[in-house]
């Protein structure tokens, strides 16, 4: 049988582990943090704490009704997969807040390891966790990325569909989507892209591209 000292170590462990990860959150601005992360954590522990009181009492007293420990842990992470994708937002091709949900996740793994007394166990799922927050930041940050951008270009009826593509293409933009709008009343035509490029490659060329045309009126371009 777990003791109130055994209890409150655990309960306080978890604060602890949670509130470190919540607190790397909170200091890049995201909407799950220190709090959320500290509680999602403990209420782990302590769901933990309480199933495995229950299947000890179903083992020492007869009269007891058998309860299986991993019953609740497995209400709790199907719970969190919830709140975890309460902070997922999709705008166009990005999509924001998918390591937080993934902290989520594994804050409640730590705080259920927690409270089955797998302290190494989620000693090693913290450190883990801690390294990919801080450490693989730095080298993310360095890896090559595609990056996706809107552009809607305003014409005259001369404009060539054609010679607009092969600008993007020779400053080493791939379009992924075009769409047309065309006005009859005003004679123009607008033009909408969706661009792909890596990170390095500058968008300042096909400005200044796209600008020169004789054709062309009026020029947006958009960061996904």
């Amino acid at each position: 049988m777990v003791g109130p000292y055994e209890i409150v170590f655990k309960l306080l462990l978890g604060m602890l582990l949670g509130g470190i990860i919540g607190f790397e959150r909170q200091s890049h601005g995201r909407a799950a943090g220190f709090r959320t992360q500290l509680l999602v954590c403990v209420s782990c522990v302590l769901l933990m704490i309480i199933s495995d009181r229950y299947y000890m009492e179903a083992i020492l007293q007869s009269n007891y009704v058998r309860v299986d420990p991993t019953r609740i842990a497995a209400g709790a992470m199907t719970g969190i997969g919830f709140l975890g994708a309460g902070v997922i937002l999709k705008s166009g091709f990005s999509v924001q807040g998918l390591t937080t949900a993934a902290c989520i996740w594994i804050v409640s793994a730590i705080g259920l390891a927690v409270g089955a007394g797998q302290y190494l166990a989620g000693t090693m799922g913290f450190v883990i966790t801690v390294f990919s927050l801080w450490v693989l930041r730095i080298f993310e940050a360095k890896m090559p990325r595609m990056s996706y951008k809107h552009v809607t270009l305003v014409t005259d009826e001369s404009a060539a569909e054609k010679e607009i593509r092969s600008l993007f293409g020779e400053r080493g933009f791939q379009i992924t989507r075009m769409d047309y709008r065309v006005e009859l009343d005003q004679k123009e035509r607008t033009f909408i892209f969706t661009i792909a490029a890596r990170d390095s490659v500058p968008v300042s060329g096909v400005i200044e591209d796209v600008t020169s045309l004789s054709f062309a009126k009026s020029l947006e371009i958009k960061s996904f």
